[in-house]
């Protein structure tokens, strides 16, 4: 797969999935594979367009907490095996074309599509006037092939981010893993902290999301760490340790039988279940056999998964 800049075609006739893709879900992924579907039928290049920043930044002034950041699209689009991902900043240059100046000079101009695939939500153009009817009344000016796809549902809710969001924010870590289609996870770099999980016997790995990224209500989590490509076993904590009173929300991750020194390198942290509350310890030998608990049933979930 190429990652390329949006002026970068000339040659191909490209098929081509638009949308934020932000976490990339199950339902971005049928919308892709119908792209590829399309691509195989009519001999063009596979492709995906995305935008370096999410739209709402520049519409709203704020865009929204990320499921994923953009290695974490590239990788997942990456393996669903789209030939290329175009990418460009959505600014305000950007946000003031007018829904056919959007198709006639960034998708046939810049890109040469002759096929594109949104679902029924999509939004283009200035004050996102276009929507999936009116790229159909484009395509059928211009040539080119317009498929919409309707959305996805899950138990009578339909797929999407602003619905994985609020699973995330509440802890529903089950139900965020069936709407995306894998465990939802952070990118991080391990940074020192305060050294507290050393000092009673469980060395923590203290994480500094990479992006703004939607954060799991406070708690522990079963979880599993990457390091280097090797997945680990591990419970998680997130928010402000209130048994050692910190002030800002941290992410710190036990990794089970594990004793390298990992400080400054980027890590993978998967969030499998919501375990419990955090809590305030009168002691330490009572947070040491609580933790000792989650441990104890971070490696059952594993036996039972």
């Amino acid at each position: 797969m190429e990652l390329l800049n949006v002026n970068s075609n000339k040659m191909f006739e490209t098929a081509i999935a638009l949308g934020n893709f932000d976490g990339v879900h199950i339902g971005h992924q049928e919308l892709i594979k119908e792209m590829i579907r399309l691509a195989k039928t009519y001999g063009y290049l596979s492709s995906v367009l995305m935008f370096d920043n999410h739209t709402k930044s520049i519409i709203d002034g704020k865009g929204p907490s990320l499921i994923t950041c953009k290695k974490q699209r590239y990788d997942i689009i990456q393996t669903l095996g789209v030939n290329r991902i175009y990418t460009m900043e959505f600014d305000e240059l950007m946000m003031k074309l007018s829904p056919e100046e959007f198709v006639t000079k960034i998708l046939i101009g810049n890109l040469n599509v002759k096929a594109v695939v949104v679902g029924t939500d999509y939004r283009f153009g200035y004050k996102a006037v276009g929507d999936a009817q009116m790229l159909k009344k484009f395509g059928n000016k211009y040539g080119i092939k317009v498929n919409v796809l309707e959305p996805i549902y899950i138990d009578g809710e339909i797929v999407s981010s602003t619905r994985i969001r609020k699973s995330i924010l509440n802890g529903d870590m089950k139900q965020v893993s069936r709407f995306l289609g894998r465990n939802y996870s952070i990118l991080g770099k391990v940074v020192p902290g305060k050294r507290i999980g050393n000092k009673i016997g469980f060395p923590t790995a203290n994480i500094e999301p990479l992006v703004h990224y939607v954060l799991p209500k406070n708690g522990v989590y079963s979880t599993e760490t990457v390091v280097d490509g090797i997945k680990y076993l591990s419970a998680s904590s997130v928010g402000y340790n209130p048994t050692f009173r910190e002030e800002v929300i941290k992410i710190e991750s036990h990794i089970i039988g594990f004793a390298r020194n990992i400080y400054d390198l980027n890590i993978e942290l998967i969030f499998i279940e919501y375990l419990r509350e955090e809590k305030k310890f009168e002691n330490i030998e009572l947070l040491k056999r609580q933790i000792l608990d989650d441990i104890k049933r971070v490696k059952k979930n594993k036996l039972l998964r």
